[in-house]
């Protein structure tokens, strides 16, 4: 991976993109080469076409619409089944917990999906990664299908979850690649929102097919969605730029370093992939603070699949449908999420930046939405336990549901720009490498007890504990904003150094 820029390029370097006329008329006029040529005679690569980052602007969407459609097809495949729930008890004669298994072992296989796509991401490049991903979830969500077992039902999905899962982890990477950071916080903030969008939706779609058609034509859908991300993905083009690089180089017959040999390859994938995460979420307070925080928050999004047909069923007497509809209401949140951040960006990040010019913008910046969204978090889970009454309107908890889903994305996608600013080349792959694996690894564990928790300590009070957990957590986003400086400062790798 490419050392990732955290400096805030110029107005004059923002965004030019260099037609391929434009190169070819210099070079043939003879004059001023030495601002597109190198000494070789080969066109610079920042003035390159191939460069991702001088693409036409209709590549640079098709390649946000690619990454969104794939995130959202495997976000989406984590709830979609969690209707199906009594009906997998039925059809298989299992208990109420494990029928959750199938939903858990999706989740599961997220956090161990990233472990390997992204490494491989930087050794073939992204878009086969990403083409192969997608191939084989849909081969292994066909197999769920046709499944006529509890136990082969369990073990597809785990392996359709980890193959769907590497485009979640390499996706940041792609837009990196492919944005100049100026440009990116619009196309981060689409992709982010998208694996929160599926969770939502996937219920609010499952309902209506698991209650009319069965729970195998929630994997149907999943095929379907999938055949159009195949068709996007074969659209999109490879955007790492050392395999451009090794092409371009290769085109004008320009020797090659040699490449590194298979021992050295493996020592790099152990490193980036497991020994650095596991590393930094012990030695490193923001890698570990962060990954506790958005684990938490996280697993309690998805403790909400189990929980909410015990409120809305139990208490509201909803049908499975009106409870399924209930999960709009995340994706109503997500939306305001996405416009807060949106907003911090314009009015307070960028005047920000803007006064740094060509130094490094110190990362804390990128936290004003987790400030407020760290507030937020608390207050709806409180506000939801001790509403969710028969003699409180249903509108109430559901508002609160909303309020919940808004923090969660403000102190998500704030924290995870916070890390990639943060860090430095491939330390930025390792701490997302830690954060995915802790908020996917504990959200696969929430929903085997959820049922119990809220069963045992009542609506109130359970949801009340998971709101102390998002107080506890709160001073989190406000220390990294404070003392983020002096944090950096104890960090054992290469963070921004700021010119203050």
């Amino acid at each position: 991976m490419d050392h990732i820029n955290v400096h805030q390029p110029s107005e004059s370097h923002r965004e030019k993109v260099p037609s391929m006329a434009s190169i070819t008329s210099e070079l043939e006029a003879g004059s001023g080469n030495e601002g597109v040529l190198d000494d070789q005679g080969i066109c610079k690569w920042d003035a390159d076409p191939t460069n991702p980052y001088n693409w036409p602007t209709k590549w640079k969407v098709h390649q946000v619409l690619m990454i969104a459609s794939a995130a959202f097809t495997t976000s989406l495949g984590v709830s979609i089944l969690s209707p199906a729930h009594s009906q997998l008890m039925k059809e298989f004669e299992v208990g109420s917990t494990v029928a959750i298994l199938p939903l858990s072992l999706y989740v599961f296989a997220l956090a161990l999906g990233p472990i390997l796509g992204g490494p491989l991401s930087e050794t073939v490049g992204r878009y086969p990664v990403y083409v192969g991903s997608v191939l084989l979830g849909s081969i292994f969500t066909l197999g769920v299908v046709l499944s006529y077992t509890f136990t082969s039902v369990c073990v597809l999905r785990f392996f359709a979850g980890l193959c769907f899962a590497p485009p979640l982890a390499i996706a940041a990477g792609t837009i990196n690649e492919t944005f100049r950071p100026a440009a990116r916080a619009i196309p981060s903030t689409i992709f982010i929102l998208t694996p929160f969008l599926g969770p939502g939706l996937g219920p609010v779609i499952g309902s209506f097919l698991v209650n009319r058609k069965g729970w195998r034509w929630t994997q149907w859908t999943m095929l379907l969605l999938a055949m159009c991300t195949i068709i996007t993905t074969f659209m999109a083009r490879e955007t790492f730029h050392p395999v451009l690089k090794s092409r371009r180089s290769k085109a004008s017959r320009l020797s090659l370093p040699p490449s590194l040999p298979l021992s050295s390859k493996m020592r790099l994938f152990a490193t980036i992939a497991i020994l650095r995460p596991a590393q930094m979420m012990v030695t490193e307070p923001i890698v570990a603070l962060t990954c506790l925080y958005v684990a938490c928050e996280f697993a309690t999004l998805f403790s909400f699949f189990a929980a909410f047909p015990m409120v809305f069923q139990g208490i509201y007497g909803f049908d499975i449908e009106d409870s399924g509809l209930v999960f709009l209401s995340i994706v109503v949140g997500c939306l305001f999420g996405a416009i807060t951040v949106l907003l911090c960006d314009i009015f307070l990040y960028r005047p920000k930046a803007a006064t740094y010019q060509e130094q490094s913008v110190p990362p804390e910046y990128r936290l004003y939405p987790s400030l407020v969204g760290s507030v937020g978090l608390p207050i709806s889970l409180f506000w939801f336990g001790w509403t969710s009454r028969a003699d409180t309107s249903w509108i109430i908890p559901v508002t609160a549901i909303m309020l919940f889903a808004w923090g969660n994305i403000c102190v998500f996608v704030s924290t995870a720009q916070y890390i990639v600013d943060t860090y430095h080349g491939l330390t930025v792959a390792s701490a997302m490498s830690a954060n995915s694996l802790a908020r996917y690894g504990l959200a696969a564990a929430f929903p085997l007890f959820t049922v119990q928790m809220f069963t045992k300590l009542g609506i109130a009070w359970a949801s009340s504990l998971l709101g102390f957990i998002a107080i506890g957590l709160l001073p989190v986003p406000w220390m990294f904003f404070l003392r983020g400086k002096q944090l950096r400062a104890l960090s054992r790798f290469d963070t921004v150094e700021l010119q203050e």
